[in-house]
């Protein structure tokens, strides 16, 4: 793991503590990295929300035989099962 140092005034500090206190994690750096990761996967629903909205904004025609359908949910449960096994510590 790589250390990192930042400086807070005292009010952030402050805040940081109660958030130490009452919401139950058991030091800085667990709250920081909770933090860093909301704010990942954020990112990376905003990205996946852009690239649907490129795919939808293309209209580019799409056969809607079954076989497509068949292949679009195997793909869905890929992308669900990779993002389940990220999200286990």
């Amino acid at each position: 793991m790589t250390t990192v140092t930042i400086s807070l005034p005292e009010s952030l500090k402050a805040f940081i503590d109660r958030q130490l206190a009452t919401k139950g994690y058991g030091n800085v750096s667990e709250y920081f990295r909770s933090l860093l990761r909301a704010a990942q996967k954020g990112e990376e629903d905003a990205r996946l929300e852009a690239l649907l909205l490129e795919g939808l904004g293309s209209r580019a025609d799409i056969p809607l035989m079954p076989e497509f359908w068949k292949d679009l949910k195997a793909e869905a449960r890929d992308i669900a099962a990779k993002h389940q096994a990220r999200k286990r510590p």
